[in-house]
């Protein structure tokens, strides 16, 4: 498969059922950036039950309104886990900061969106999380050649309203694909 010319920024990835990396078995993986030079994405499908938003704010000293809505915090990746990213709808940008990933997505690394978010006045949708999953350049490309990912396009409903346990198998029904038939073992003509 030659994804060179393939631009996966905004796409899902999904992993295969014998994905072989722990850190990523039964990931959905929303790309935010992807060039020649690499890719980013967010895990959207996995929490982190250690940690509270709220917990969070009191770390940074940022005291939230009664009004917010508290995001769950969601491990994003294996890289800098300690950075925070706000994958959110288009309704909502930063002065500086802001990744215009598509129309529908956009992508905020910065403390004032924490801030905003605490005040009750951020993105209307939005996902927290703590580090990212990153791939050097034709890595990516590499791993779904050798039927590592599925990609589809993402619905906000998928990324933002379903519950992280089953996004997995909501992404594949997007696909048309019926989780309980899928094989990792990849055909060659």
């Amino acid at each position: 498969m030659d994804m060179t010319d393939t631009d996966l920024a905004g796409k899902l990835l999904i992993a295969m059922p014998d994905m072989a990396d722990p850190r990523f078995a039964h990931t959905v993986i929303f790309m935010c950036a992807h060039s020649e030079d690499g890719g980013m994405g967010l895990i959207i499908n996995r929490a982190t039950p250690d940690l509270s938003f709220p917990a969070l704010l009191e770390q940074l000293e940022i005291t939230p309104s009664p009004t917010m809505r508290p995001p769950e915090i969601h491990y994003g990746g294996p890289v800098e886990q300690q950075r925070g990213f706000v994958l959110h709808s288009a309704d909502y940008a930063c002065d500086e900061g802001t990744l215009r990933v598509d129309p529908v997505f956009r992508m905020t690394a910065t403390l004032q969106a924490l801030e905003d978010i605490a005040r009750g006045e951020g993105p209307a949708s939005r996902l927290f999380a703590l580090g990212y999953a990153g791939w050097g350049p034709g890595q990516l490309e590499y791993e779904i050649g050798r039927n590592g990912w599925l990609t589809c396009k993402p619905t906000e409903k998928l990324v933002f309203g379903t519950p992280n346990d089953r996004k997995w198998s909501e992404a594949l029904k997007l696909m048309g694909v019926d989780p309980l038939l899928l094989s990792g073992t990849a055909g060659h003509a």
